[in-house]
C-alpha cells in the first residue's frame, strides 16, 4: 500500500540554500518510500558529513549522521545487525567518493542490500567550494585556481568494475524519475548505487541546472539499451559532454552478502535472544578451551 509524502514529513526544514538539488533529492526519496509502502519504522537513514549528509535529519524515519567518509561502514552494520530493515545511505560525492571510497568499493564488492544516494555536485559545498572527486578537469575552485589538474572519478565505472548489482544515475531536476530510479534500488536485493547529479547554486557556477538541462537524456528512450549487458553499459557510463545519459544503466541478481551468513538464516540478529544457554555454553568450552 502506497504511502502519502506527509508521512515522512520531518519537524526539521532543511537549511540547504534556496535552490540546492538536495531538494529534489530529499523529495525523491520519500517518494520512493510512499510508492514502496515503507513505514517510517522499517527505513534508516544513514548519512556522512556534507551538505547533503544532513538528509537524515529532515524526513520522519530512522537515521545515523555518522563520521566523515564512515556512512557506508555504518549502514553495513545496522543491515547485518536488522536485515529486516530497508537502509539507505545518503552523502555527497566528496563523503562518498573521496574520504568514503574505501568503504564504497568494499560494500559494492560484498553486494550488500544497501542503496546508496549520491548527491554529486561536483563540488565540496559545506567548506565552501573547492574541487571535489568529480570536479571536471580545468575548472576553477578555491582550492584549483588555476583549474583542475586530476582526472574526475567515474562513480559508475567504478561500480561496475566493484560488483554493484544495481547502478543507475538521476538529476535533481527530474525528481519524478530520479523517485522511480531510488524506488528500484531500494526494491532490489543488492547494492543499489544511485548518483545523482545535485547542482550546487552557491559554489558551482559550471554544473547548472540549464547546464545539465541541455545535456541529459534518458536511457529508457533508448529502446535498444540493454541494462543486463555490460559491455553497452560501460559504453554508456563513459558517455559524457553534449549528451549525458541518466537512468538505470545496469541490473543484475547475484547472491547478496546476508545470504552467505548462516546465523542470519535463522532471522535478524536484533531479534535473536542474547546471551548463551547452559549446553551451548558447555559445548563451547569442550570444543575450545
Amino acid at each position: 500500500m502506497e504511502l502519502p509524502l506527509e508521512t515522512y514529513a520531518g519537524p526539521v526544514e532543511p537549511d540547504w540554500c534556496p535552490g540546492c538539488g538536495d531538494f529534489g533529492v530529499l523529495k525523491a526519496i520519500k517518494m520512493a518510500a510512499g510508492r514502496l509502502g515503507v513505514a517510517p519504522k522499517d527505513l534508516v537513514i544513514v548519512s556522512g558529513i556534507g551538505c547533503s549528509s544532513n538528509l537524515p535529519g529532515f524526513i520522519h524515519t530512522y537515521g545515523v549522521h555518522s563520521l566523515h567518509g564512515r556512512a557506508v561502514a555504518v549502514a553495513s552494520g545496522i543491515k547485518l545487525g536488522n536485515h529486516d530493515l530497508k537502509v539507505v545511505i545518503t552523502g555527497g560525492d566528496g563523503d562518498g567518493y573521496g574520504i568514503g571510497v574505501g568503504h564504497f568499493i568494499h560494500a559494492m564488492r560484498r553486494n550488500l542490500d544497501l542503496t546508496y544516494v549520491v548527491m554529486d555536485n561536483e563540488i565540496y559545498g559545506l567548506t565552501t567550494g573547492q574541487a571535489s572527486p568529480t570536479t571536471m578537469r580545468d575548472i576553477r575552485t578555491k582550492s584549483t585556481p588555476r583549474g583542475c589538474a586530476e582526472t574526475p572519478i567515474n562513480p559508475l565505472m567504478l561500480a561496475v568494475s566493484s560488483g554493484a548489482t544495481y547502478i543507475a544515475r538521476g538529476f535533481s531536476g527530474e525528481p519524478n524519475h530520479m523517485a522511480e530510479l531510488i524506488a528500484g534500488g531500494i526494491a532490489h536485493r543488492g547494492f543499489a548505487l544511485i548518483d545523482v547529479f545535485s547542482p550546487c547554486v552557491t559554489y558551482n557556477k559550471v554544473n547548472t541546472y540549464p547546464w545539465f538541462k541541455q545535456r541529459v537524456y534518458k536511457l529508457e528512450q533508448d529502446k535498444g539499451y540493454d541494462p543486463h549487458n555490460v559491455h553497452q553499459v560501460l559504453e554508456r557510463a563513459m558517455e559524457w559532454g553534449d549528451r549525458i545519459p541518466i537512468g538505470l544503466f545496469y541490473k543484475a541478481d547475484q547472491p547478496t552478502y546476508e545470504d552467505s551468513e548462516p546465523a542470519l538464516k535463522i532471522g535478524p540478529l536484533a531479534h535473536q535472544p542474547l546471551g548463551l544457554d547452559g549446553t551451548t555454553f558447555d559445548a563451547f568450552v569442550e570444543e575450545f578451551y
